[in-house]
Formats: structure tokens, sequence, C-alpha cells
């Protein structure tokens, strides 16, 4: 797969620990993101990386900030992104198997080294189950259209 990585500055150290560990899992990555500690706006490397996934230039995507949470509601934006911002590895397997999540957000300040690995790990190695969590997916897309779910 090719996963579209991005961080701001504090998510720049946890960025380089994912790389790694992505790589060696046998995975390309595509870097839009900071490459040190001085500061950037995460709606502007959130976004890059977000667009790469909705045009299909990536599989995936991780987005890390200080608490995840400013990424996953920029990718939340961008068409075609689910973005799912994950503590453990439960949320991961989940957002995979239930939803699709097709952008990780994490936390760059609030998780440690070894919850990143199993996170990511996990995340990457779930598939989406399908069924009736389609159906679902396909009212969401109906939301994304400006379309009601429930007609």
């Amino acid at each position: 797969m090719i996963i579209a990585l991005a961080n701001d500055h504090r998510g720049y150290e946890t960025k380089i620990l994912i790389r790694g560990l992505v790589e060696k899992m046998g995975h390309e990555c595509v870097d839009y993101g900071s490459d040190g500690k001085s500061p950037v706006d995460y709606p502007d490397v959130g976004y890059s990386a977000s667009i790469a996934v909705s045009n299909g230039e990536a599989d995936r995507g991780i987005l890390i900030c200080g608490t995840g949470i400013g990424m996953c509601i920029t990718a939340n934006k961008v068409k075609n992104v689910r973005g799912a911002l994950c503590f453990d590895e439960i949320n991961a397997r989940v957002s995979r198997q239930h939803n699709d999540a097709n952008v990780l957000c994490l936390s760059g300040d609030l998780l440690g080294e070894s919850s990143v690995r199993r996170i990511v790990e996990v995340w990457l190695e779930t598939d989406f189950m399908g069924g009736r969590h389609q159906q679902r997916l396909d009212k969401v897309r109906k939301i994304e259209q400006g379309e009601d779910p429930r007609e």
C-alpha cells in the first residue's frame, strides 16, 4: 500500500517512528508533513495527505498532531476520507472493520511508542468487513453529497 503521512511540529517524532514501521511492514510512504519541530499549521499538511487519499494517489493516510483531534477534523472535511482518531488497538481495529477508515489520526503527545506501534500495525493489517457496515457507509456517502441518508 501507499501510505500518505502528515504531521505538524508536535507529531514529528511520532511520524519518524511510524514511517520506519510502515516501511518495515512493506508499505511505501509519501511524506506530506513537517520535517522538523518548527511550528506548522496542521490543516495545511493534513489537507495535503487527505487529498492524496481522496484522489487515490495514496491507499490510506496517517496524520499526527499534538492530540490528533485537529488532524481528524481536517481529514473528515475532505470528500471520500473517513478519518478515525484512535488511542488503542480496539479503536484501530473497529475503525477499519466497521467504518472502513482510510485515514488514521494519532496524538503525538499522548501515546507512547509501544501504543503507536500496536495501533498502526493493527490498523494497517485489518480489513473492512463489509456486509451491514457497507449499508451504513453508503448512508455516510449520501450525507457527504448533501442528501438525506434516511431516504
